[in-house]
């Protein structure tokens, strides 16, 4: 049954509006080049519209992989395709894959977390549902849905350098965002050291910031940025070039990525000295 019928799922004519729409995205992300503002993170300021940070990620982060789940439950049989091939339910496996952590696990990983304001949480949820939208009708129906489709769209090494590119940037994620974590877990243990020293309850570690020293944090300072461009240029290569709602994940992360990397860069000089944060790039070592 469609939640919003001939959007959600989309039709065909339906999804390659939205599929024009998504087009434009990088313009309305490259207005973060013009402001100052992000409301969450290291540049978040306090707000009564701000949002408890994890009850905010969670919320925002996981319409993507639901609404895929979704698209992919209802719109196979609308578009009159009996079975899906073993290529699609992989690639779903994989976007769902991410998304368990991304929007499940990772705010609790979190030793904290900053407030969300509720702009931020919205627009993160609208990107999340046309992403998962797109994607999920691509794999249900308005991809290839056959074996010979398959066979013009992505060969099989094609298929499998891609996947084995998007395992490389997951381990890596993984990986980078937990040596962030790891500073926080350190000074958590420092204070709680302290405490007991001097029998009084720890500070709180949430605006404690160092800079990260380990795995590609020696070169850049925003590797977990980079390593999941690199993931899901991977699931783009295993789609196959023409998958253009995987195309346009890839192009519209890094708009809306980079420019925080840029200012995050900023933000450590200031906070940090530029002799602290000297031969590092932001975020694409040798570019910016």
């Amino acid at each position: 049954m469609a939640l919003i019928t001939g959007w959600y799922p989309p039709t065909r004519e339906n999804y390659d509006t939205l599929l024009l729409i998504w087009k434009f995205y990088p313009l309305f992300a490259s207005l973060q080049w013009l402001i100052g503002w992000y409301g969450m993170g290291k540049t978040n300021t306090a707000s009564r519209l701000n949002i408890p940070g994890r009850l905010a990620w969670l919320t925002m982060e996981c319409p993507g992989f639901l609404t895929l789940l979704y698209t992919l439950r209802t719109l196979p049989s609308q578009a009159g395709v009996s079975d899906l091939p073993w290529q699609n339910k992989v690639l779903a496996a994989l976007f769902v894959m991410h998304y368990i952590y991304r929007a499940v696990l990772f705010p609790f990983l979190q030793p904290s977390m900053a407030p969300i304001h509720v702009l931020v949480w919205f627009f993160a949820g609208v990107f999340q549902v046309f992403n998962g939208v797109l994607i999920g009708s691509w794999l249900g129906a308005y991809g290839p849905t056959t074996k010979e489709a398959w066979a013009s769209q992505s060969g099989t090494g094609q298929f499998v350098f891609g996947i084995s590119l998007f395992y490389f940037g997951l381990a890596a994620n993984y990986y980078h965002d937990d040596e962030l974590r790891e500073i926080r877990r350190r000074e958590m243990g420092r204070q709680e050291r302290i405490a007991r020293r001097e029998e009084r309850d720890p500070k709180s570690v949430a605006k404690h910031y160092a800079v990260p020293e380990a795995g590609l944090f020696k070169v850049m300072l925003y590797p977990h940025y980079f390593v999941e461009w690199v993931e899901w240029t991977g699931f783009w290569i295993a789609c196959g070039w023409r998958c253009q709602p995987a195309m346009m994940f890839v192009v519209n992360e890094v708009s809306a990525m980079l420019p925080r990397a840029v200012r995050g860069k900023w933000w450590y000089e200031e906070r940090f000295g530029k002799e602290k944060i000297r031969g590092r790039w932001a975020v694409i070592p040798g570019v910016i």
